[in-house]
């Protein structure tokens, strides 16, 4: 039997623009540490896609907190996020569309995202995505993360899926480089966060979400 065709999706700047409820939570997270220093979302957007603890490390260099116990703000800004992740983020135009215009033509859908597993699926939730997806691969779901092709493997296996018969589309190099080492063709998301340069190695380049249905069915089959 041919195994069912599979979108993967990234999260952050791809699904959803969750820039303003990561720019909230950096600024919660450095007025709980008495900092003077406040960021805004240009300087938090080129920080967001290698997962939370990288996103940390990067806020705390910005606001020159030197002398802070990383593993403390990590886990308090991971607890804060989860529990407000829904607060400012949107869904980028036709998100739900396309994913709805997917499902009705038989592909499978599932999401791979450096974010924490239970704040992804919280925010998918709020924005009536979750039940669209056959699996949701956290940054925290597997030993490996992005751009770790043992991540996008572990969330398509979950998914039901094969890596030659899905695409992963993303708007970061770690979603492209994590397909071209699982096997699987990728498509670049032009309207997230990452800079045109990270779509070196993509099969194709959306410029919005509704391309996606077309492109994915050119490059797998039925």
């Amino acid at each position: 039997m041919t195994a069912p065709r599979l979108v993967v999706f990234d999260l952050d700047g791809t699904l959803v623009d969750t820039l303003d409820d990561l720019t909230a939570c950096a600024n919660r997270l450095l007025g709980r540490l008495g900092a003077d220093r406040r960021l805004v979302a240009g300087e938090v957007r080129p920080m967001v896609g290698d997962g939370v603890p990288a996103l940390v490390r990067r806020v705390l260099r910005r606001a020159g907190l030197a002398e802070v116990d990383e593993t403390a703000a990590i886990a308090g800004f991971a607890t804060d996020y989860e529990q407000r992740a829904a607060e400012a983020s949107r869904a980028y135009p036709g998100a739900t569309e396309t994913l709805d215009a997917l499902r009705r033509d038989g592909w499978r859908l599932a999401v791979c995202t450096n974010k924490p597993e239970a704040a992804a699926r919280h925010l998918l939730t709020a924005l009536g995505m979750a039940d669209y997806l056959d699996a949701i691969g956290g940054g925290d779901s597997f030993p490996a993360r992005k751009p770790d092709p043992a991540h996008l493997l572990g969330t398509i296996e979950q998914a039901g899926g094969v890596p030659a018969r899905s695409v992963m589309v993303g708007d970061h190099r770690n979603d492209i480089e994590a397909a071209r080492g699982a096997g699987v063709a990728s498509i670049f998301a032009g309207w997230g966060f990452g800079s045109e340069a990270m779509a070196q190695g993509s099969r194709a380049r959306a410029g919005a979400l509704p391309e996606i249905p077309a492109l994915a069915a050119a490059m797998i089959r039925e």
